[in-house]
């Protein structure tokens, strides 16, 4: 049997631990509350097709795109030079359950190995105790301000995407995204802002600053964003998305990170109901649910309150996926991906891109295997599903999603080219049907 170098306490004070992006707003809040409990992490943002083909070198091409992605960038980092390879070390985060996404960590120690970086140790982040041995230590503190900065982080994606195509200076939405990470951060870290009442108060502050960006609001197409987790977020999987479908003039709309942690934990007390078990652990697991929706509603009240557009709460997402798949289907994204695009439909964001990795064979089964099924109940629905692999180039990925942006203009009355900004208004539009 293979062994390999663990992450160890001391390593805490010598080595430097790289981290992939995902999440940017989320996924930078997180690495500076790791920085105030002592360690040394440094996030990978870097970009480009050579990251893939390096990732080919090492991972079998069968393996699903985003684990291919994750330990290419993590090699291309170690090759670059900038690391002192005998006090480096990588950290992956661990999903726990059906998906491949819990391997993630035995293949990219294999492929270091074959590498020539059989030194450099990896450390679980994971909330299901898949690592027990690992030196990465997940503290009862740490756990509530990294539930915290979901929140955060799901609330300024929800305000930024809905201010920036409109704004009137261009950046002064991501400026205040850059702001904020840096002031919830420090809060955190100091563990303010933690609580309902704290984070009601910051969440207000939030939404008040987005509201005052001068805005010049004109139609735009809004297109929900869903898929495999990896690749709905992170600008590496799926090509810079956003950034593609904002420069095309539209609204992009992505269901938050708190869903996959809500999905997560409901599917602890659905195994019981569906399957049997432990009455204590499924009743324990309803009460985290209902007390993170409770906060999430909060949220989504104060958005409102600010002129924002805010989702349906989570159990009515739910019940929306009910209509069509059933609770036990939980690999992968499982029931959460077919409920968020209902959800996105019965909101009024018709039109949707559906991401999905090659080798993600769960998702495809209830992402694109569940697109007819919602036409049924959405006649108007514009679902589109785009595969991101190695083998498929950006060209083709935008073309296909240039064919269902023409659909929705059409929809909405624009015309075949992108939106040009308007005259002010002060309201910010509420997502109607067609649009």
């Amino acid at each position: 049997m293979d062994s390999f170098p663990r992450f160890t306490p001391e390593m805490k004070k010598t080595h430097t631990i790289l981290m992939p992006q995902m999440c940017t707003h989320h996924f930078r809040m997180m690495r500076n509350l790791l920085v105030a409990q002592g360690y040394k992490i440094e996030l990978l943002e870097t970009t480009g097709p050579n990251i893939a083909q390096e990732g080919l070198k090492y991972v079998h091409n069968d393996t699903c795109y985003p684990a291919l992605l994750v330990i290419g960038q993590m090699i291309d980092a170690l090759k670059s030079g900038k690391y002192d390879l005998d006090h480096t070390a990588l950290i992956l985060t661990q999903t726990g359950g059906g998906c491949r996404a819990s391997n993630y960590i035995y293949l990219l120690r294999h492929a270091l190995k074959s590498a020539g970086f059989g030194q450099v140790p990896v450390a679980s982040l994971n909330f299901s105790g898949l690592e027990k041995g690992s030196g990465f230590e997940l503290t009862p503190r740490l756990m509530l301000q990294l539930i915290s900065a979901v929140y955060y982080g799901d609330l300024l994606m929800l305000l930024r995407n809905q201010t920036a195509p409109y704004e009137v200076n261009p950046g002064e939405s991501d400026s205040l995204c850059d702001k904020w990470v840096e002031v919830l951060s420090g809060q955190l870290a100091q563990m303010h802002g933690l609580f309902p009442s704290g984070m009601a108060g910051n969440f207000r502050r939030m939404a008040a600053d987005f509201q005052a960006v001068p805005v010049c609001r004109a139609p735009r197409v809004k297109v929900g964003v869903v898929g495999e987790i990896y690749v709905k977020y992170a600008p590496l999987g799926n090509n810079n998305l956003q950034k593609f479908l904002e420069s095309e003039g539209c609204e992009v709309c992505m269901p938050g990170l708190l869903g996959f942690l809500l999905y997560c934990v409901c599917n602890g007390w659905i195994d019981v109901k569906l399957y049997g078990g432990s009455r204590g652990k499924a009743a324990g697991m309803r009460l985290v649910t209902r007390l993170l929706c409770a906060q999430e509603e909060k949220m989504h009240d104060i958005a409102r309150a600010h002129g924002f557009w805010a989702p349906a709460p989570f159990m009515h997402t739910k019940a929306l996926g009910e209509k069509i798949i059933g609770e036990g289907s939980k690999m992968g994204e499982g029931w959460l991906l077919p409920a968020e695009m209902m959800e996105l439909c019965d909101s009024g964001f018709l039109n949707i891109v559906c991401a999905q990795p090659f080798g993600c064979l769960p998702n495809h089964i209830v992402g694109k295997g569940m697109v007819s099924k919602i036409r049924r109940i959405y006649p108007d629905s514009n679902i589109v599903a785009i595969d991101y692999d190695p083998g498929a180039t950006q060209v083709n990925q935008e073309n296909r999603i240039k064919l269902m942006l023409a659909v929705a203009r059409e929809n909405l009355g624009l015309g075949p080219q992108p939106v040009k900004k308007a005259e002010a208004a002060d309201k910010i539009p509420q997502p109607a049907s067609g649009s």
